[in-house]
């Protein structure tokens, strides 16, 4: 058992822990900044002015609450050795709510307030869906078998978070591989570096300054932005008035089918990563959880900020560098004063961001490496075939990416694959992945283990969503590949869904039967 007076709000690995946790948080933001400007229309002074001050205030709130969250379970528990939730702004909510609600809005009205007032109305919705989830969440852990929580995850880790990266290594050697092997030797190899300083902190240390050095040398290896952006104090501002007024909206309703999937995602995201904390060691209450996920959402959207905030994937990666309670404060305090004095763009011109991605390459390794651990051996099948979807949406990010680097759209690109990609069958694994992987992986463990009758509740509950559209229906058309909802959405997939849980029942029907008969 550790010693009380040992608990302290920040020890020597929340240095590391604040580098991943803060990068992480960083490139979100990034990314709102890009996307948003480059697709939804929004202006430089609708983001750095209303945007991201109103994710400032729920990131702030979430990380102070996810920290003394934890340091009231190592009281409770008389440890030392707990680590806070991370938190953050969801990337597949992030990107989802700007292609397939804030995008396509700005794309037909050419109205980016009204684009981002939508988009408001969705992060609302969003935030009042994971409230309701809190009072269902312990029910659901109970009756999901780990493996099919975690495979979901590391299907995320493995795709958007390493493969993603790993590109951009791999593209900027130079600058980014030396940091990528002193990460891994901190924290795989557990070395110390001299004078105790954090491995994160010497791999940005060593990717920035031989960024600079190249440029300084004329090499073509980095190139920071022309000029340092413009510094102020932007602080959020309440937007009751423009949510409330899509209430009565006929527009703003029309896109429930979008945003009660994606609330219905971030719940399901957020009992991932709180399975993932458990296999960790630590365990914490879910209804609280995910009620200040739901509350830090509405927070986010009451005060600006179009996109929901939640429990972040990479628990057991921080844990690992022996983070604990004091990377998610500091986390918080940081991010909010580059949101609020438009700091964001400022610190990216001196430090490349090529520098500090060997930290969430780590991130997602651990975390994939966890789904195969910290489960029963005979599930590791189980996690395999739950990786499955999350590949199929990562093969579809290339495609998407590809049609946009060839000036063509993907209803133009896609029917060219023929048999050398069956491009369909990508479309279907992207819709719901998270869902379609938590059933997939529920399924297999229950194969493995004959509980037949389990595997047919899976299979049925597989049916019901693909009918009505909230896993594998999609619809193409010129505006891209979009979410189909109805009656029969997917109908295929519904029928055979229901196919194999009939099959299922019969199987355990004979099962039963085989045992209560008597021997002879």
């Amino acid at each position: 058992m550790n010693s009380p007076d040992k608990r302290r709000w920040f020890v020597k690995g929340d240095i590391d822990g604040f580098f991943g946790l803060f990068i992480d948080n960083l490139f979100q933001v990034m990314l709102i900044v890009v996307l948003g400007g480059a697709v939804c229309g929004f202006s430089s002074e609708l983001i750095v002015g209303r945007i991201l001050p109103g994710a400032a205030i729920s990131i702030l709130a979430g990380n102070v609450f996810y920290a003394w969250q934890a340091m009231r379970l190592a009281r409770r528990e008389n440890r030392t050795d707990v680590t806070a939730l991370p938190y953050g702004i969801n990337t597949p909510s992030l990107v989802a709510y700007v292609f397939a609600v804030i995008g396509p809005v700005y794309q037909v009205t050419k109205d980016a307030d009204f684009a981002w007032r939508i988009g408001l109305f969705a992060c609302l919705g969003s935030g009042i869906i994971e409230i309701a989830g809190a009072f269902i969440g312990d029910w659901f852990r109970r009756h999901t078998p780990r493996a099919a929580l975690l495979s979901a995850l590391a299907g995320i880790a493995m795709t958007f978070i390493s493969m993603g990266f790993v590109l951009q290594i791999f593209a900027s050697p130079a600058i980014a591989l030396v940091p990528v092997f002193i990460i891994l030797v901190a924290y795989g190899a557990k070395v110390r570096f001299p004078f105790g300083l954090p491995g994160g902190l010497i791999a940005v240390a060593v990717g920035t300054v031989t960024a600079w050095g190249c440029k300084w040398a004329g090499l073509p290896s980095f190139a920071p932005p022309p000029s340092g952006p413009s510094l102020g104090i932007f602080l959020p501002l309440p937007v009751f008035g423009e949510i409330m007024a899509l209430f009565g909206d006929p527009r703003a309703w029309g896109f429930l089918p979008i945003i009660v999937p994606m609330g219905l995602l971030n719940v399901i995201g957020s009992l991932q990563n709180l399975e993932s904390a458990e296999a960790s060691g630590d365990r914490f209450s879910t209804r609280s959880s995910l009620l200040a996920n739901g509350f830090g959402t509405i927070a986010a959207a009451c005060f600006g900020s179009a996109f929901p905030t939640t429990i972040y994937i990479g628990h057991p990666g921080w844990k690992a560098m022996g983070a604990r309670v004091g990377y998610s404060i500091v986390n918080g305090f940081v991010i909010t004063l580059l949101c609020v004095f438009g700091g964001v763009l400022a610190l990216l011109y001196v430090v490349p961001l090529e520098a500090t991605l060997g930290i969430l390459l780590w991130i997602g390794i651990i975390i994939t490496a966890q789904a195969f651990q910290e489960i029963p051996r005979n599930h590791a099948l189980a996690v395999a075939f739950g990786l499955i979807p999350a590949l199929g949406a990562w093969a579809l990010l290339i495609v998407e990416a590809t049609a946009k680097a060839a000036d063509v759209t993907l209803s133009e690109l896609a029917p060219r694959f023929g048999n050398s990609l069956f491009i369909n069958g990508v479309f279907a694994l992207n819709q719901g992945f998270l869902l379609s992987s938590t059933l997939l992986a529920a399924i297999m463990v229950f194969i493995v283990e004959r509980r037949f009758g389990k595997a047919a509740v899976c299979a049925a509950i597989a049916a019901v969503l693909s009918a009505v559209g909230l896993i594998h229906a999609w619809e193409l058309d010129t505006q891209g590949l979009k979410v189909k909802f109805g009656f029969l959405a997917a109908p295929e997939f519904a029928v055979s869904y229901a196919v194999t849980a009939f099959l299922f029942w019969g199987m355990a029907l004979r099962q039963r039967n085989e045992v209560s008969k008597p021997s002879v």
